[in-house]
């Protein structure tokens, strides 16, 4: 838990509606301006097993990441972990929701972990994403709250 990070806002839809855009992967690239291109990899509807795999730009680099949902409670609880290969990863990171009648508490968290020289950056990464944290549960309020 030492190279976690996240945040929590109050976003004002209910917590299906939260859950519904959360679980589909393609809508990250509308509140994360690092995500360049995103697609999901599986058939069928979201839910355990269904693998997306992006293109991101991270200081000022663009790798190719690939995610898998792990666990799907709906409508409170997505999990992922970070199936690619790269300098820094994701072995998990998630969303929490709770129902406040017409709103949704949102909790999201992502986890650290260095690779090879990964491993020397990784701090500085940490540093960077939890000082954003804010900023980006904001960004997912705004971009659900949109899509009403």
């Amino acid at each position: 838990m030492a190279n976690r990070y996240g945040a929590s806002t109050v976003i004002d839809r209910p917590i299906e509606e939260v859950f519904a855009f959360l679980a589909d992967g393609e809508n990250d690239k509308k509140f994360s301006s690092r995500v360049l291109e995103i697609g999901k990899t599986t058939d069928g509807p979201p839910g355990v097993g269904t693998v997306y795999k992006s293109t991101v730009k991270d200081a000022g680099m663009k790798s190719k990441r690939e995610f898998e949902i792990i666990e799907f409670d709906q409508p409170n609880r997505i999990r992922w972990t970070e199936r690619s290969k790269n300098m820094i990863t994701v072995p998990e990171g998630g969303y929490d929701l709770r129902s406040m009648g017409e709103n949704t508490e949102l909790r999201f968290f992502n986890e650290f972990e260095g690779h090879g020289f990964g491993k020397l950056l990784v701090g500085v990464a940490l540093r960077g994403a939890r000082k954003q944290a804010d900023d980006f549960a904001e960004s997912i309020k705004n971009a659900v709250e949109a899509e009403a």
